[in-house]
């Protein structure tokens, strides 16, 4: 799984929520993508997700795409 990081933002804050949360950090993001979409903030939910994603992949020690 490739993640697409859409902004400067969306690594920032995937990298603070690492820094604060450590291995929780991708629960948190959860977290916070479930607020946002009980409160029906779409752009919100899927801002938080991608973010999740983006914790995994940094999270991985696989490889991941294509290796040269």
């Amino acid at each position: 799984m490739l993640a697409y990081i859409a902004s400067r933002d969306a690594l920032t804050d995937a990298c603070q929520l690492i820094e604060t949360f450590g291995d929780d950090a991708g629960f948190e993001a959860a977290v916070r993508a479930e607020g946002a979409r009980d409160r029906g903030n779409v752009l919100g939910f899927c801002h938080w997700r991608q973010i999740e994603r983006v914790i995994a992949t940094l999270a991985s020690d696989e490889p991941v795409g294509t290796i040269h």
